[in-house]
């Protein structure tokens, strides 16, 4: 299977809205109402959100390409784009999706080694993450990756409150 990770342009927004909501209501769809779905789809991935994310220096934004078509996504944050105050020697993987006719590939662990890489390159010495406390799979997945749970942190899902376990890896050399 051959992949690309390219950075994505501004000009290719609508394309990062589309694979936003596709990838995030087919992991959390089944488990959250319609209604705080679709509230929380209409506030952090509308045009305006995600235009504002873009052009953040913090911010970084990847498209996973297999076969020139887009299978999944990469955020990533330092300093102050971070979602929790992790300090200037950490890196967040905010968003990492694929699609689903492109799971089961090991894509996410290229996605993950890619992270990893950056963080390095900004001279980062630790990477880190939130997982939904009920997806049991994405947290082994890091965990196998080297990823130890250290924290938490609640958000909204529309009206429900929900937690994700915080997990951080330290990166060497």
């Amino acid at each position: 299977m051959d992949f690309k990770i390219k950075p994505i342009r501004h000009n290719q927004l609508n394309e990062l809205q589309a694979i936003s909501i596709e990838t995030f209501t087919a992991t959390f769809g089944q488990q959250n109402t319609a209604d705080n779905l679709q509230h929380y789809l209409d506030d952090a991935y509308n045009l305006k959100t995600l235009s504002n994310e873009l052009r953040n220096p913090d911010s970084y934004f990847y498209f996973l390409y297999v076969d020139e078509a887009i299978a999944g996504y990469l955020k990533l944050n330092v300093n102050h784009a971070q979602s929790e105050n992790m300090g200037g020697e950490a890196l967040e993987v905010e968003r990492i999706y694929l699609t689903s006719n492109y799971q089961k590939f090991g894509l996410g662990k290229k996605l993950i080694y890619f992270a990893e890489q950056q963080a390095k390159q900004l001279h980062k010495k630790l990477i880190w993450l939130g997982v939904w406390e009920h997806n049991n799979n994405a947290q082994h997945f890091y965990e196998h990756l080297g990823f130890v749970p250290f924290s938490s942190h609640s958000f909204w899902m529309g009206t429900n409150r929900q937690t994700d376990i915080l997990m951080q890896k330290s990166l060497k050399g």
